[in-house]
Order: structure tokens, then C-alpha cells, then sequence
């Protein structure tokens, strides 16, 4: 089996089985043997399972620093121009892919039950099984140009499932206490807004990236070797044709679009408003898809523009002042979202929240590499490394809560956890899911010897490694201060909110006044899987398996690992016992209100947006009044000229030549005298 034709059953085959539903949806609307075409589009996703494990368990990279070992498959496309469809199999992608396959496939079958009575469950599966297939192109992607294929599916996908449910009939997918207002601002938000709202903020970074991946590749072809391959594109040389000035606005407006994707500040509001979308769309949507797209692509584009540079940055003008904005937007986006999920109170907006805090770290901890690779290119390298496998520990986790939480709604019929100091009844009815919960809130939060912690363990030692050029950079000891007091107040919230979760909604949250706890066996196999999957990649992590997870058992050793380790028990642990303060309950109002980045969304946001659309709409207009008047007036203005001119007088052309002529010699006369004069 060609390689090829291996990547087109992967990447093909969600889109051909969910295709049937969709149209058989189209012909019968609600129609029961219809429903049961769902299995199809999970059985797709089945498919690209096998395809990515395959992939996984069949290329093994020993990685030498000075050029990556890899795998490409390339399909000719516009062979003369240097374009391809072509897809890398690398130590980022193979698991990536893995990853998300794995993820949609669990949630796929979650789905079957929690969607099964859906009334737009064909056009579901056909935008889940899209939204797969789009990420999975961009995890394997190589060309820039096919990487933005998949990168605009996501978007496409995304708008129709978190807008899935359009009528806006029910109240329990709405976003926000329904009808509040501050200061006369709408503060919730229903499905079909909520998706517009997701793609213009999108589509504000999408833009700038798509003209830097045309600068690419004009660049590439100025010197000499035109190509949108991204493993293969000379960074070095380019940068360094283009200059520091030039090296700064390409990368930045490149990583625009990871930066609006992942939610970074100051485009964090759609994630939250996102989860108008079913639990299912929001579980891939915060675990392996759409978001981590964002933070993976910025890993990616590190990781080659260190193998092409020798991980030397620090030699190349201009990337200092990228890595200092990615390094402080990633830890302030961070901060600024934990503090947020601490005091929101809706179950799936306070992990929406804690999303966007980990895709901070992951921004933060990647940008380390500029500074990391000073000390050895093998440090710089494990810095891409700590923030990937974060990002695969912050999947696994974040998929399975996500799925709880959907359960809890369902059993619930509220999507709100408000603390009253009772033990709640959902706990004896959802035994199993206050267990996996307990799981991952624990492996995720960073407490000692747990699955996070590892990979925690490896951010202090990168953060730390910031100082240790404080030699060569006296700025880094200030950088590596700033970075790590942002990063450890970060992990105690972070841990906080996890613990407030788990207490509000099984510890200490209300009696629900509506429990529906029978059936969800389906919903509680897939969040079990993951919960599982968890412990699995704790193994994994102590096991050390590969260099970089022993240099996670080493760091974690150090005192300063276990110590911050012990510092988010003790937060975890607190936050159990009190998940709310009323003391606090004002500050909780601001941070559920998400400091009211809503106006800078809705009001800046969508003003852009429509202000683009109006401009775009008076070109339209512009171009139509051309095509059916100006153009015919042209015309006939140009008409009578000529025939005011053409009378049949021999003494009217004489005028007209005489007149040609004057005018010929009198600007050949001042050209003339004005060239003597200089």
C-alpha cells in the first residue's frame, strides 16, 4: 500500500461515512433507520484510527540536532511552482495524529448516546467528522498551503457545530445568565451568535497568516528555491534576507493566526462563548482540535526553524523580539485565564477558561527554546518537547472532563455548579464519573508524582535555563523572573479551579432539582477510556521510555519541582474544602464576567468585522454600478466626443492636426531646454 493512498484513507474516510448521513438526513429528517446511519461516522473515525496508529507504531526517529530525522509523503500539485500536497511523519506528527485520532474516536462514541436524539444529527456528523479530518491534515501537513487547507476546515467545521444548535430554543445551551446586562452590554450569548462570534475573531488572525504564507513563498522564490515546505524552507537565510524589521512582521503575523485559534489574549472571549456547541464539539474542541491546533503549529514552526538554524536563534536578528511577545502572551493569557475559571460557575465555560490557561503555558513554554538553546541545542529541543507532551497530558485530561461535564448535564438539566455547602446527590448516582474526575483533575493540576507533574517538573527546569544566560543576555535574568513568578502563580490557580470543579459539582454543589441518571453507559465508557488513558501516560512518563522522559524524572526531583508540586496540593486541596468564598463574591462577579472581555469580542471585534463587510459590500456596490452604468455612461460620453468630431469638415481634421502638432512641439520644446538647464 502506497503512502499515498494510506493518507487518503486517513484524511478521507470520517468526510465519505459521515457523506450518507447527511443526505439521507437531507431526504428524511428524524427518520429512525437514519439515526442509526450514525454509526457510520464513527466507524470513519475508526478508520483513521487504525491509519494513525499505524503511522505511530511503525516510524520510530532517533533525533540527531543537526537535521531531524523524518518521513515525507508528497503528491505533485503544481510541480513547475514548487507547490505539493505533502504531509511530514515526524516525532511531533505521528503523535499528534495518533492524538487526535484517538480523542475524536472516543468522543465519537460518547456522541452516539448523548446525540442520539438530535434534530440536526446528519449535518453533526458531517461537520464532527470534517472537524477531524481538518486536524489531522494539519497535524501531518508539511505545506504550508495544504496546512492552511486543513487550518480553514477547522474554522468551518467549528462555526457549524458550536452554532449546531441555530433555533436558540434552549435555555441549557446558552452561554451566560440569560437576560443580564452590565452597563447595558448583553452578557449571554445563544448558539447561533456564538458561532458567528468564534469565526470573525478567527478569521482576524486567519487573514495576516495566509499573506505571510504568500511572503513565504515569494521570499523563497527570490532566493532562488521557491517552496512552502515547512521542513524544508531555508529559515535562516530567509530571515536574514529580510532583515530583523522584516523577520519580526512575517513571524508575527504568521503566528496571528495560532495566537486568535488558541485563544490568546486578547482574542480569548470566543472560547468561552463557544461552548454553546455540544459537549461532544466542545470535549475535541478544547482536547485535540481547533485550540491546540494553534499552540502546535507554533511547536512545529520552533522546531524546524531550530533544525534549520542549529537551534542557534539567538544568530538570527528579529526572533528575540517574536520569542519575548510569544513568551509573555502565552504566560499573561495564562494568568489572566485561571483567574477567570476560578470564578466562573457554569460547568463548561470554567473549563473553557482553563483551556486557554494551558494553551498559554504551552506558548510560553515553547518560546523558552530562543533562550534554552543558548546552553545546548539538546535543551532547546527538550523545550518543544515539555510543552508537546503537555499538550498531549492537557488532552487526554481535558476531553475527559469535558465528557463528565456534558453527563452532569444531562443528568442535571443545568449547566450552572453553585456551592451551598450540601453534599451533593449527584455523587451516588455517578459514582464512576466522580472517580475518573478525580483522576483527572488530580493528574492534570500538577500535584506530586502525578501525570502533570512531570511535565510541570520540565517547565521549571526550561524556565529556569532562561537565567543561566544571563551572561551572554543580561535581559534573560529578568525575562526568566518575570516568566516564572507568572508561571507559579498560574500552577496554584490552576490547581485551585481544578479542585473547584470536582467539589462544586460532587463535594459541596446543590441538590440538583432534576436527576435523570438512568442510561449514559455509552457516555461513561468514553470519559473512562480517557480517564484511563491518563494513567496510562503516567506510566509512560515514570517508565521513561525515551530521553525526554527521563529528563522529566530528573527534573522532577529537584527541589523546586517538588516544592511547587507540594504548593498545588495545598491549593488543590484548599479549593476542595472551599470551592467558594463569599468574601470574595464581588471579585467572582468580575472573573464570571470574564473581565469583561466581552466588550473588546462583541463591541471591537465585531465592529471590525462588519466594518470590513461594509467596506467589502461598497467595493461590490462600486463594481456593479461600473458594470451597469458607469461603464455604459463611458461609453457614451466617448460616443459623442467622436461624433462631435466627425462632421465631414476638411477644415475641422486640419484644426485637429494643427493642434496635435502644437501640442507635440510645445512639450518637445520644455523637455528639451529642461534637460540643457540641468
Amino acid at each position: 500500500m502506497s503512502d499515498a493512498f494510506l493518507f487518503a484513507i486517513l484524511l478521507l474516510s470520517p468526510i465519505a461515512l459521515a457523506t450518507p448521513i447527511v443526505i439521507a438526513w437531507t431526504i428524511r429528517p428524524g427518520a429512525e433507520w437514519v439515526r442509526k446511519l450514525a454509526i457510520l461516522a464513527v466507524i470513519g473515525l475508526g478508520i483513521s484510527l487504525a491509519v494513525a496508529s499505524y503511522i505511530l507504531y511503525k516510524y520510530t526517529f532517533i533525533i540527531p540536532i543537526s537535521g531531524e530525522e523524518y518521513h515525507r509523503i508528497v503528491i505533485p500539485w503544481i510541480p513547475d511552482l514548487g507547490l505539493y500536497f505533502s504531509f511530514i511523519i515526524d516525532e511531533l506528527s505521528k503523535v499528534m495524529g495518533f492524538l487526535t485520532a484517538f480523542i475524536a474516536f472516543i468522543i465519537g462514541v460518547y456522541g452516539l448516546e448523548y446525540m442520539a436524539h438530535d434534530y440536526r444529527l446528519g449535518f453533526y456528523w458531517f461537520f464532527f467528522n470534517l472537524f477531524t479530518a481538518s486536524m489531522l491534515t494539519v497535524a501531518y501537513a508539511d505545506n504550508l498551503m495544504c496546512l492552511f487547507i486543513g487550518w480553514e476546515g477547522l474554522g468551518i467545521a467549528s462555526w457549524g457545530l458550536i452554532a449546531h444548535w441555530f433555533r436558540d430554543d434552549d435555555e441549557l445551551t446558552f452561554v451566560g445568565y440569560t437576560g443580564r446586562r452590565v452597563k447595558g452590554i448583553k452578557m449571554w450569548w445563544v448558539p447561533s451568535f456564538s458561532g458567528y462570534r468564534a469565526i470573525t475573531t478567527v478569521r482576524f488572525g486567519d487573514m495576516p497568516m495566509f499573506f505571510s504564507i504568500a511572503a513565504i513563498y515569494v521570499l523563497t522564490y527570490l532566493l532562488g528555491h521557491p517552496t512552502l515546505e515547512l521542513s524544508q524552507i531555508p529559515w535562516e537565510e530567509l530571515l536574514r534576507f529580510i532583515g530583523p524589521f522584516g523577520t519580526f512582521t512575517l513571524l508575527f503575523m504568521f503566528l496571528l493566526g495560532p495566537l486568535t485559534k488558541s485563544a490568546q489574549l486578547p482574542f480569548t472571549d470566543w472560547l468561552m462563548t463557544a461552548m454553546t456547541g455540544p459537549t461532544t464539539v466542545s470535549a475535541l474542541l478544547h482536547s485535540a482540535t481547533m485550540v491546540a491546533a494553534g499552540a502546535y503549529l507554533f511547536m512545529k514552526l520552533t522546531w524546524y526553524i531550530g533544525i534549520n538554524t542549529h537551534w542557534k536563534f539567538f544568530e538570527i536578528p528579529g526572533l528575540d523580539a517574536v520569542y519575548v511577545s510569544m513568551l509573555f502572551v502565552g504566560f499573561v493569557t495564562a494568568l489572566v485565564c485561571s483567574f477567570i475559571a476560578c470564578g466562573c460557575l457554569e460547568r463548561k465555560v470554567l473549563l473553557a477558561a482553563s483551556t486557554a490557561a494551558s494553551l498559554g503555558l504551552m506558548f510560553g513554554i515553547t518560546a523558552t527554546a530562543y533562550w534554552t538553546s543558548m546552553i545546548s541545542p539538546e535543551f532547546g529541543m527538550f523545550s518543544v518537547m515539555v510543552a508537546f507532551w503537555y499538550l498531549v497530558t492537557h488532552a487526554f485530561a481535558k476531553a475527559c472532563l469535558f465528557l463528565v461535564a456534558g453527563h452532569l448535564i444531562h443528568v442535571t438539566e443545568t449547566r450552572f455548579s453553585v456551592g451551598d455547602w450540601k453534599f451533593t446527590r449527584t455523587t451516588p448516582l455517578m459514582t464512576w464519573a466522580f472517580i475518573i474526575t478525580v483522576i483527572a483533575t488530580t493528574c492534570l493540576g500538577g500535584l506530586p508524582l502525578l501525570t502533570a507533574y512531570w511535565v510541570k517538573a520540565g517547565m521549571d527546569a526550561v524556565i529556569h535555563g532562561i537565567a543561566h544566560v544571563a551572561e551572554h543576555l543580561p535581559e534573560a535574568y529578568s525575562i526568566a523572573v518575570a516568566a516564572f513568578c507568572l508561571y507559579l502563580l498560574t500552577s496554584l490557580t490552576y490547581a485551585a479551579f481544578l479542585a473547584k470543579f470536582l467539589s462544586l459539582n460532587f463535594v459541596k454543589g446543590e441538590h440538583p432539582h432534576h436527576v435523570h441518571a438512568h442510561g449514559g453507559y455509552v457516555m461513561a465508557f468514553g470519559y473512562s477510556v480517557l480517564g484511563l488513558a491518563l494513567i496510562a501516560l503516567l506510566i509512560t512518563y515514570v517508565g521513561g521510555y525515551t530521553h525526554y522522559f527521563a529528563e522529566f524524572i530528573h527534573h522532577g526531583s529537584e527541589p523546586i519541582a517538588v516544592a511547587i508540586g507540594l504548593l498545588c496540593l495545598i491549593s488543590y486541596l484548599v479549593a476542595l474544602y472551599r470551592p467558594r468564598i463569599q468574601a470574595l463574591a464581588k471579585v467572582g462577579e468580575v472573573l464570571h464576567d470574564r473581565l469583561y472581555l466581552p466588550v473588546f469580542c462583541d463591541v471591537v471585534m465585531g465592529n471590525i468585522g462588519w466594518g470590513f463587510a461594509k467596506g467589502f459590500w461598497g467595493v461590490c456596490r462600486g463594481i456593479d454600478w461600473w458594470a451597469h452604468n458607469g461603464m455604459i455612461r463611458l461609453f457614451k460620453w466617448f460616443s459623442n466626443l467622436v461624433r462631435s468630431i466627425q462632421r465631414g469638415y476638411l477644415s475641422v481634421y486640419i484644426r485637429i492636426v494643427l493642434g496635435v502638432i502644437l501640442a507635440v512641439t510645445l512639450i518637445f520644446t520644455i523637455t528639451y531646454f529642461g534637460i540643457s538647464l540641468t
